[in-house]
């Protein structure tokens, strides 16, 4: 009798596996993790979300351009004006099921010191 195979968490090719880590990249900024946050219920302005977390108009927009060109956000314009909404909704179950995990794993990770919390320059903008 053959042995059922593990179903596997990465793709098998080296490009595969770079585009999933690129994925978490995308979602390793505070910033954009409150955007994505405020963004889940409903669509909102570039002025909105400045407003929202309190960055600079800059700031935001590069987080949005970010978010956007990989997939998280969608972009609607309407004159001058850009509105963006989450793209797809498993955004929001995997930011509980992120919060989850580093809430049990709170002093582990308040520990790590190979991996550097936020940049100084988003909390001075």
């Amino acid at each position: 009798m053959a042995a059922k195979s593990e179903p596997t968490l990465l793709p098998a090719e080296p490009d595969g596996v770079a585009t999933v880590a690129k994925f978490f990249r995308a979602l390793g900024d505070p910033a954009r993790l409150r955007l994505l946050e405020f963004l889940l219920d409903a669509e909102h302005t570039v002025t909105e979300c400045v407003a929202h977390i309190g960055l600079s108009q800059g700031r935001v927009s590069t987080h949005l351009g970010c978010l956007a060109d990989c997939g998280y956000v969608q972009v609607r314009r309407q004159g001058r004006f850009a509105h963006y909404r989450v793209a797809d909704p498993r955004v929001a179950e995997l930011v509980h099921l992120a919060r989850s995990l580093a809430a049990d794993n709170a002093t582990a990770l308040a520990n790590c010191a190979r991996i550097t919390s936020a940049s100084a320059a988003d909390h001075e903008q």
